[in-house]
């Protein structure tokens, strides 16, 4: 494995600092990182633009935190650079090296000794007015939410095309598999392999003794339509990027058929396995 790029969280400190270490490590390793211009300035090496970047590289390194392989997975959207992420950050089911284990992974990845895992992401039309005014691409999920405190939504959700109810909540969440793991897992959603291929719609708070997360096909669309006079709606796109919602405008969601994020799967790094560890099921409580 060779034309390797690495992103990085330049606001952690850390993060810097171990972008430093594997730029020394792939140097003596014969095996240099190419580094986007933003990455390249702060580290003070030679930078690529996009372009040449997205073009050229095969697999990339992303070090920081699962917000920071959201953001890399958008920058690469499209392409099918494989990416790669040291977790600095918390939770972490995105990011799955930890800093101790980076240069033993790299050797497995330098010697072709992985696998690689195509995740399913969300293509999203947001329309006002029945005239398409943004489509967006998410690997974790999308969110209508609204940004006044209290204040219930009624949003109408419909799978594909055909009306199924009229939701009183505080937000709902369209997730995929991927996102199963993050946002929709605190509203009460399962937890989904990344393999599979499904969609995921989870309440934010409803106000029913009835609603349970539900889950789709990768056939199926998802459309929610906000309900009401209210104008502090917010939708979200893998929690980083925010767009205007009116009443009536209309969100439709499915699984992208063309796009996808390609990931690294490391011997012995089975998904079970790492949700067992990072959510610590099946560890022992000590009595006092």
């Amino acid at each position: 494995m060779k034309n390797l790029g690495m992103i990085v969280n330049l606001r952690k400190p850390e993060a810097v600092n171990m972008a430093r270490r594997l730029l020394q490590w792939g140097n003596d390793n014969n095996c240099p990182f190419m580094l986007p211009h933003q990455e390249a300035s702060a580290l003070t090496t030679a930078g690529y633009d996009d372009e040449q970047w997205l073009h050229t590289v095969k697999l990339a390194i992303v070090i920081g935190g699962d917000g920071t392989f959201l953001r890399a997975a958008r920058y690469v959207m499209g392409t099918d650079i494989i990416l790669h992420g040291i977790n600095l950050g918390h939770l972490g089911f995105l990011a799955l090296s930890r800093p101790e284990d980076t240069e033993h992974d790299l050797e497995n990845i330098l010697h072709d000794n992985f696998e690689v895992l195509e995740r399913r992401v969300l293509r999203c039309i947001l329309s006002h007015d029945d005239s398409p005014s943004h489509k967006m691409y998410a690997l974790n999920d999308i969110v209508l939410s609204t940004n006044a405190i209290a204040r219930l939504l009624q949003i109408e959700i419909q799978f594909n095309d055909k009306f199924f109810c009229v939701l009183p909540a505080d937000g709902v969440i369209v997730s995929t598999p991927t996102g199963s793991t993050g946002y929709a897992l605190s509203a009460g959603g399962p937890i989904i392999p990344p393999h599979m291929d499904a969609l995921l719609l989870a309440p934010l708070c409803a106000h029913t003794l009835y609603s349970r997360p539900l889950m789709a096909s990768d056939n199926d669309t998802i459309t929610l339509i906000p309900r009401g006079v209210s104008r502090d709606l917010i939708l979200t796109q893998d929690g980083q990027l925010a767009y205007e919602v009116f009443p009536n405008d209309r969100i439709e969601i499915r699984l992208s058929r063309t796009k996808k994020i390609r990931t690294v799967n490391l011997p012995g790094k089975n998904f079970l396995d790492i949700v067992r560890d990072k959510l610590g099921l099946g560890k022992a409580f000590k009595s006092d």
